[in-house]
């Protein structure tokens, strides 16, 4: 089974993700894998940052998205073989992940590897084209939403950024604009997907929400 889900960053869908595959079982025990798709653009913009290559230099981004190895395992990310989980939510990835997302051939690389990760697995999948291009057919897809100003807030209280409050919704603006125009895998609401807007939620409401939706579709 494939729970799918989308939303703009901030929303909660890397929080709720983590949940649904951490407490989700299904008939005989099976559990979900968690699969952060935009973590995996994260450990390719650090190993480009590494490498000393320009998120901006396409053919470089491309070489290096080809040469690295990364797996998911247990909410963390393994850049060839190292778990890097905590370096992936800086200002210094934070600023440059939306370019190199909008790569196109990095796009394919990424996706093609979350499609090998869920082959005859359960997976709860989250990122910006999981529920419009990776997994358009999965049982379940979720586009999870919220204000600017919210998401400003939950980032805000992560602590994770140097910048203060209207810096990081400023931020967040900019990276949307960007987001929904990628030439590919743009951030959209799909044709058929639960709408849920999490500004005014907490996260187990929002975790009760989309639990009785997944148990209700089996």
């Amino acid at each position: 089974m494939v729970v799918a889900i989308d939303g703009p960053a901030g929303s909660g869908k890397s929080t709720i993700a983590e949940l649904l595959a951490e407490r989700l079982k299904l008939d005989g025990g099976r559990r979900f894998i968690y699969i952060n798709s935009g973590n995996l653009y994260r450990a390719i913009t650090l190993a480009c940052q590494r490498r000393g290559v320009d998120v901006l230099d396409k053919d470089g981004v491309v070489r290096v998205a080809r040469s690295v190895r990364l797996e998911c395992g247990g909410g963390a990310v393994f850049l060839d073989g190292v778990d890097v989980s905590a370096l992936l939510h800086g200002d210094g990835i934070d600023s440059a992940v939306s370019q190199l997302s909008s790569n196109v051939p990095v796009r394919h690389i990424v996706n093609a590897l979350i499609k090998e990760m869920a082959v005859q697995r359960d997976v709860v999948v989250e990122g910006r084209d999981m529920t419009t291009v990776v997994f358009p057919d999965a049982e379940v897809r979720f586009y999870l939403d919220a204000s600017e100003d919210a998401r400003a807030r939950r980032r805000f209280e992560q602590g994770t950024s140097s910048l203060g409050i209207e810096e990081i919704r400023l931020s967040i603006a900019e990276r949307d604009i960007m987001d929904k125009n990628k030439p590919e895998g743009s951030l959209r609401v799909a044709d058929g997907v639960t709408y849920i807007d999490t500004s005014y939620l907490t996260i187990n409401e929002v975790y009760d929400k989309l639990e009785e939706i997944i148990r209700l579709k089996g």
